[in-house]
């Protein structure tokens, strides 16, 4: 499987949600997710800290992983990315860009 992309509402700064990213439709019958992480980089704009965006761990709930993305820089592009590593050892990556408004 080649990197998916997935799409975000625009975010106001001060707006906490959960990014979730669906990998149910990757996962053959009776595998799971093992392992999961999500990293916030800069598409566009300036911020010395784009890695802030990710709050805490994500929440798997069968196929699905949801972070808690906080903050960023009006007007900056961010590229969330979840990598998982299910049960049966494979590595997928859902990507998407969030504006932060």
């Amino acid at each position: 499987m080649s990197q998916q992309r997935i799409s975000f509402d625009p975010k106001p700064v001060a707006e906490k949600f959960d990014a979730k990213f669906d990998f149910s439709k990757f996962l053959a019958v009776g595998v799971t997710i093992s392992t999961n992480s999500t990293v916030s980089s800069l598409y566009s704009g300036t911020d010395a800290s784009p890695t802030a965006l990710v709050s805490g761990s994500a929440t798997v709930t069968g196929g699905e992983v949801a972070q808690l993305i906080i903050a960023g820089v009006a007007g900056n592009v961010y590229l969330l990315t979840c990598t998982i590593t299910t049960s049966d050892t494979q590595t997928l990556i859902l990507a998407g860009y969030l504006v932060v408004t």
